[in-house]
């Protein structure tokens, strides 16, 4: 099994940046892609970006896109959401998940992924 645990999140000013981190353990060699979710108060939870571990190719919402960079460190595990900025709108749980099926649900399906984080907060504040 992979276990994965967020940090990084915390309160930043708008137009600010933030970086969150998602560090994998367990069986990580069966990770197939990996993506970040967010979840804000009275919404339902949505896709932010995604990264297929094996070849790095990335994936963005279009809320996120230009502002937001997923990558990772293969060596440490760990999956890295550079976040630029940042606007009122971006405050939210973020939730880490990975999927360790190379087929199924959409990328930006939150089906798609079987193992999640227990969430960071950012909040975002004018």
């Amino acid at each position: 099994q992979v276990q994965l645990v967020e940090s990084g999140g915390g309160l930043v000013q708008a137009v600010g940046s933030l970086r969150l981190s998602c560090a994998a353990s367990g069986r990580t060699f069966t990770m197939y892609r990996v993506g970040w979710f967010r979840q804000a108060p009275g919404k339902e939870r949505e896709f932010v970006a995604a990264i297929t571990w094996s070849n790095g190719i990335t994936y963005y919402a279009d809320s996120v896109k230009g502002r937001f960079t997923i990558s990772n460190d293969n060596a440490k595990n760990t999956v890295y959401l550079q976040m630029n900025s940042l606007t009122l709108e971006d405050t939210a749980v973020y939730y880490c998940a990975a999927t360790t099926r190379p087929v199924g649900a959409p990328y930006y399906s939150s089906e798609r992924y079987n193992i999640w984080g227990q969430g960071t907060q950012v909040t975002v504040s004018s």
